[in-house]
């Protein structure tokens, strides 16, 4: 059997991936002058990451502490009888009310649409946000369902069998996005 080598190219390094963030901040600082209706919630395992350096962010540029919040969608996936047959996992920990608030949801790469819709549906069921508002780091594209998000890093067009890797130094000890075609 002939297998294709992948091709594998780093499109984000750690400085690039500061960047990217601290630009989204900047963009909701403008666009949401009063930043006391803003909370994040990062969607596991690498948005949480993600959302909890956007914090950070904010209180440098803002001054004000944004609420952060953490959200598994395994219960919401509609593959879920194929992931958890009988089984029931939720490690959601959102500490705030979410009504009339403006929701960021953060994760680290935007592909099909159908985490993002999962995670739309546990918002729903959790209270009535005022927005609901999405900063991925990298869309791939290829979208299954109507999404789009407000706040890109970085767009990368890649084939069904391509793939994307986001490494964060708290889980792998390194900062960078790599794609392999």
């Amino acid at each position: 059997m002939n297998r294709a080598k992948k091709k594998s190219a780093r499109v984000l390094n750690g400085q690039e991936i500061k960047k990217n963030l601290e630009r989204f901040c900047r963009e909701l600082l403008r666009q949401h002058k009063d930043s006391a209706q803003l909370a994040f919630i990062g969607i596991r395992t690498r948005g949480i990451h993600l959302a909890r350096r956007l914090c950070g962010i904010m209180k440098k540029l803002g001054g004000k502490e944004i609420p952060l919040g953490e959200m598994d969608i395994t219960l919401y996936r509609d593959d879920l009888n194929t992931l958890l047959p009988g089984g029931k996992v939720d490690n959601t920990r959102i500490p705030f009310d979410i009504t009339n608030k403006t929701i960021i949801l953060v994760d680290d790469v935007l592909n099909t649409g159908r985490t993002v819709r999962a995670a739309v549906d546990h918002l729903i069921d959790l209270g009535r946000p005022k927005a609901i508002h999405l900063a991925v780091l990298i869309d791939r594209g290829g979208r299954e369902l109507p999404i789009a998000a407000n706040y890109v890093g970085k767009k990368v067009n890649l084939p069904a069998e391509g793939e994307v890797r986001v490494r964060l130094k708290e889980v792998d000890r390194v900062d960078e996005v790599v794609i392999s075609r």
